[in-house]
């Protein structure tokens, strides 16, 4: 849905690349990540303002290695390389790479600045930067200059300012090197000549304008689920085709304690009526007896789109669904749009979508952050309230139960989370939370209850902190905080007689459990 000028990240495999991405968005550049099999045709189809190469695990010498294709830096675009990047313009300009003596990972700083450099405009001589890589550049291509080093590394940064073609054998995007952001802005706005231009209310602009233009007299159903991400996308879609937007909400028997309720109040305070489906029944029955999450998962992407089809069959001139997609979702379903790394999980509105639908698909969020969403939601002019609520899963509850999904099952997780977040947010802590829930785990603990023995379910708490999903750490939750939460919950959700706290961080862990 995103209309250029943007930077093309190319992805090499790096576990760091979309952090790249969230850099080059926090510099206020609109950018794409897309595999490095495919760079050359991406860049030749829609022309990109600029182009950063990202790191690798690879070696650039090794028998079946992503190369890097020499055309791409005949374009006469700005090109940054990081780390493997850099190596691989170096190797494919005619430099020479060799294995380092040993492996330098972790902190390095700089020496030799070379005054003048555009690249390391404004680092200072000393500046801690974060490095992770086995080979180096020995010998750089003719017309480049190195314009900074490390202890063991001699080639730290170079350029090549008639091409406008740069390189850094360090991180610039992680957070262990400090002016790494001063490093990327002298890339995108020195070298490359590009402007802050990346704002919401331009994206509000040019994604109005496009949806306009695809949609033409069709009308469009929008899957709400009540979060902030397909609320959001709710309101965008509303500004752009006002009526012919028909909003479906399936209550999939999945949602949080009341959510039914509450969405459907909200929206009627925000002037768009939604049609209301209570579905519950029929997807609890086809997850009877299944455990398997990406089963769940492909269960429930299913159902919704079923659901939505059917539904819309009452839409005169229906011809598209909308769902609020965005861009961590497809990263860890698709592999950074078919890259070299690995999927993490199949996300229900991304790969859990059925092969064949009778409804086109739109999803104008797909390439936005968590946070960009939150922002534009905001300039959208919706509630707070809903704003700042906590991401919450498209298959809802059904992948916080851990096992098989039964009405009460359901019942206890709804009760437990909810025990949970009034709590939370008596202690003043829910907007420094990035998502807070409960797990109802697969297994029973035995318990005293007054004088007598129990046997029952365990829960687990979860809370963390984080900027867009992509990375999380666990939240240093009070301990008064959860002596209370885990009281009640104890005392007053017959079924439950133990509660843990989950202090994993992301990764290894993913923030869901399922």
């Amino acid at each position: 849905m995103i209309a250029p000028p943007y930077v093309l990240i190319v992805d090499f495999g790096s576990q760091y690349t979309q952090l790249i991405a969230r850099r080059v968005r926090e510099a206020r550049v609109y950018c794409e990540i897309h595999p490095c099999h495919t760079a050359l045709e991406t860049a030749l189809g829609r022309k990109p303002a600029a182009i950063i190469l990202s790191g690798g695990p690879a070696s650039i010498y090794d028998e079946g290695s992503p190369q890097l294709d020499r055309r791409l830096l005949d374009l006469g675009t700005p090109v940054l390389g990081i780390c493997y990047g850099l190596q691989a313009i170096a190797h494919a300009l005619g430099g020479k790479v060799e294995p380092a003596r040993e492996r330098e990972y972790g902190r390095a700083y700089l020496n030799a600045v070379r005054p003048g450099s555009t690249l390391l405009r404004g680092i200072s001589e000393g500046a801690q930067v974060w490095m992770s890589h086995g080979d180096m550049v020995i010998e750089v291509p003719a017309g480049f200059t190195v314009v900074a080093s490390t202890a063991d590394t001699p080639v730290a940064a170079f350029e090549d300012t008639q091409r406008r073609i740069a390189g850094v054998q360090f991180h610039p995007e992680v957070v262990h090197t400090p002016q790494g952001a001063t490093v990327l802005r002298n890339f995108l706005f020195d070298i490359a000549g590009l402007g802050p231009t990346w704002t919401m209310a331009s994206f509000i602009e040019s994604t109005v304008d496009r949806v306009r233009e695809l949609v033409g007299e069709a009308r469009v159903v929008a899957a709400l689920s009540g979060g902030v991400d397909s609320s959001v996308m709710v309101a965008l879609l509303a500004r752009a085709i006002g009526p012919r937007l028909h909003p479906i909400f399936v209550n999939n028997g999945l949602l949080r304690k009341d959510e039914a309720r509450e969405v459907r109040t909200t929206f009627d305070h925000m002037g768009i009526s939604l049609h209301y489906v209570d579905a519950s029944e029929r997807f609890l029955s086809k997850l009877a007896g299944v455990t398997d999450p990406e089963i769940k998962r492909r269960i429930i992407g299913e159902e919704f789109i079923r659901v939505f089809e059917e539904e819309a069959e009452a839409v005169p001139g229906v011809g598209f669904l909308a769902q609020g997609t965005l861009y961590p979702d497809v990263i860890e379903s698709v592999s950074s749009r078919g890259g070299p790394s690995a999927t993490i999980k199949t996300h229900h509105n991304v790969g859990g979508l059925p092969e064949r639908m009778r409804l086109r698909l739109i999803e104008p969020l797909r390439e936005l952050f968590k946070d960009e969403v939150r922002e534009l939601g905001a300039q959208l002019g919706l509630p707070e309230s809903l704003i700042w609520r906590h991401p919450f899963p498209g298959p809802g509850l059904a992948v916080r139960i851990l096992g098989e999904v039964t009405p009460d099952r359901v019942r206890l997780l709804q009760d437990a989370d909810a025990i949970a977040m009034e709590e939370i947010r008596k202690a003043g802590l829910y907007r420094d939370i990035w998502q807070a829930f409960v797990v109802l785990l697969p297994v029973r603990s035995v318990g005293v209850m007054g004088d007598g023995r129990t046997y029952e379910h365990v829960a687990a708490l979860r809370a963390v902190e984080a900027t867009d999903g992509m990375t999380a750490d666990w939240f240093r939750m009070p301990q008064d905080v959860l002596a209370t939460i885990s009281n009640r919950i104890i005392n007053e959700v017959r079924g439950i007689n133990r509660v843990v706290y989950d202090i994993s961080s992301k990764p290894p862990s993913t923030i869901e459990w399922e």
